[in-house]
């Protein structure tokens, strides 16, 4: 035999093993669950609750607010009357959040504040004023 018809011989028996090979199926092995990257939680700024701002009250020096709040994250350089606190929570592939408050002072006291909290206090008047226009607007 010479060595092309040994060549051809030797490709088919390569190509039907390879064939064989896909009509074999593999053992099931237990499934086992795979170890995933951890995801950090990631939290960054002054954490704002509601006590805190409860807890504001015009008329407050600066170093009563920041010992409420803690220092601001930002210092408006152009406006040293206003502090900036911005808290950003991320859990990665699950949600993000974030809180941001303004406050301003007038004459170093607390003059008021902005942001995504409001006191106890003024919900609980807007609640009351919803309440009395409603009932104002179905008596008429």
């Amino acid at each position: 035999m010479d060595t092309t018809g040994m060549l051809k011989n030797l490709i088919l028996l390569a190509a039907a093993l390879a064939l064989a090979a896909c009509s074999f199926s593999m053992p099931k092995l237990p499934k086992l669950s795979m170890p995933r990257v951890h995801k950090i939680t990631i939290q960054q700024g002054n954490v704002i609750t509601q006590d805190m701002i409860d807890r504001l009250k015009p008329g407050m020096t600066r170093s009563q607010v920041a010992f409420i709040m803690g220092e601001p994250i930002i210092r408006n350089t152009f406006n040293d009357d206003r502090w900036d606190y911005i808290y950003t929570v991320e859990v990665p592939g699950y949600f993000n959040n974030t809180q941001r408050m303004s406050i301003f002072f007038e004459n170093e006291a607390l003059s008021y504040f902005t942001g995504d909290y409001a006191p106890t206090g003024a919900l609980e008047e807007e609640g009351e004023v919803a309440r009395s226009e409603a009932e104002e607007s179905g008596e008429s």
